[in-house]
């Protein structure tokens, strides 16, 4: 799951980005407002924690253009002012929902989930692959009645395999996905978690959901078994 942090304090934008990555979510900061919306409008952020008071463009601009060019992307505002009109004026340009500086990183990170559970237009509460569910906004997955834990990490490849569930899904495209856009490791870390994966949602329940495609990527199917499995 990929955030976009606009904030223009950089103590606070590397700080925010800390905890959300440990949180499992792939990260990107932008210091400028301009540069905040170039970038929510190029890749396919599932939500924006958008300070208001920025170089540049402020908060309040960026969210209306967004809006008014049609991106529903969970946007959460983030200020130092406090008061009812300008929380009035961050809701009223389309953001859909306020924090006031100082704030608990515990509660941005819960008013994110909350976003994500209700917000975002092109996601689904649950995601149902044959017995396999993952719940993107509460971390969760399981088959059946069990649950499975993941690491973070692996939660989120497989959310980003799940969302694309039959389709082949290439290693950059992983990346691009989990992982923030200054990443320059090696693109066969996905291999890592991959594997992961197959041993902690597959192996145990006598499945081989996770394809590899020579050449290509992974592709997440319904109920393979393990003699279908394409290997490397």
């Amino acid at each position: 799951m990929r955030l976009l942090v606009i904030e223009d304090e950089e103590r606070l934008a590397t700080a925010l980005k800390r905890g959300l990555e440990a949180a499992g979510y792939a990260v990107d900061v932008a210091h400028d407002g301009r540069i905040g919306l170039y970038m929510a409008r190029e890749n396919p952020y599932q939500a924006i924690v958008l300070d208001i008071m920025l170089p540049g463009l402020n908060g309040y601009r960026v969210c209306a253009r967004l809006r008014a060019e049609g991106l529903e992307v969970p946007i959460l505002m983030l200020t130092a002012k406090n008061g009812e009109y300008d929380e009035a004026e961050a809701l009223d340009t389309g953001a859909d929902d306020y924090l006031a500086k100082p704030f608990s990183y515990v509660v941005l990170e819960a008013r994110l989930r909350a976003l994500l559970r209700r917000g975002g237009a092109r996601r689904q509460a649950v995601l149902h692959i044959g017995d396999l569910w993952l719940d993107p906004a509460g971390r969760t997955c399981g088959r059946g009645q069990a649950r499975i834990e993941l690491t973070a990490k692996e939660l989120a490849v497989l959310e980003c395999l799940a969302e694309r569930a039959g389709e082949v899904v290439t290693k950059t495209e992983i990346v691009e996905q989990v992982w923030s856009a200054d990443f320059d490791g090696d693109l066969n870390i996905v291999e890592v978690y991959v594997s992961a994966l197959r041993r902690k949602i597959d192996a145990p329940y006598g499945r081989a959901s996770i394809e590899t495609v020579r050449g290509s990527g992974y592709r997440l199917i319904g109920q393979g078994h393990p003699h279908d499995r394409h290997t490397r």
